[in-house]
């Protein structure tokens, strides 16, 4: 089946948020129209304060006060009540931030059954679907380490696995290796990349990284508010 004819899983028309600051009107998304195609990864591109972040928040529906339209899915978040918004993001996104955000009191299993559990998910499936997924990343040894036993790297991974856990159909990832010395980078992206390719999601990865943005199917770069 050709692009043509499948669904963009996330479709972005003439998206806008604004802020005031000191009595001062920014507009950090001016109009922004973006679609992304089951399966494809997309790097937003874009220095630091060009609103990446914002526009993955508006993306992931994890706050209001966006103009526009943003369709999940082929859902409308506009016009979906909290509840099915919250259902939106729990059946069809994941998420992976530059910091792991990973719970310190669970070990590396727990931290990608956790998510699973949430969504309804048996605890014998999640603790296999955990368990294969940390292992594709190279810790199936360290399943039962906590994040302050694993390095930064490890940490990244695992936050990458719960990402994925529930199969989403898109994963949303700021600046997903931001935090790692480049050596560790390259290894971590290289890891998502292959994953996210292996489970048929697509990504949406925000980065000022042009070197690692090469490496995605498409590059779409954030200026001065709008896509170019």
């Amino acid at each position: 089946m050709s692009n043509g004819h499948l669904r963009p899983v996330v479709e972005l028309r003439g998206l806008t948020r604004s802020f005031e600051q000191g009595g001062v009107r920014i507009d950090v998304l001016r109009g922004v129209n973006l679609e992304v195609m089951p399966g494809e990864i997309v790097a937003l591109l874009g220095p630091s304060g060009s609103g990446k972040s914002t526009l993955l928040q508006a993306v992931g529906l994890l706050e209001g006060g966006f103009g526009g339209e943003i369709l999940i899915a082929g859902n409308s978040a506009e016009k979906s009540n909290a509840n099915a918004r919250t259902e939106l993001r729990r059946d069809h996104l994941g998420f992976v931030y530059q910091f792991h955000h990973l719970l310190p009191d669970f070990d590396a299993k727990e931290n990608v059954v956790l998510p699973q559990l949430v969504a309804g998910k048996p605890r014998r499936e999640a603790d296999a679907r955990a368990e294969e997924l940390l292992t594709a990343l190279g810790l199936g040894h360290r399943l039962d380490h906590r994040p302050s036993q694993l390095s930064g790297g490890e940490q990244q991974r695992v936050a990458v696995a719960r990402g994925l856990a529930n199969r989403p159909d898109l994963v949303l990832a700021d600046e997903p290796t931001g935090n790692l010395d480049e050596a560790t980078s390259d290894r971590v992206l290289e890891q998502f990349l292959a994953l996210v390719r292996g489970e048929g999601s697509a990504a949406l990865v925000a980065t000022h990284n042009e070197r690692l943005a090469a490496r995605m199917d498409r590059v779409v770069r954030l200026h001065e508010g709008v896509l170019e």
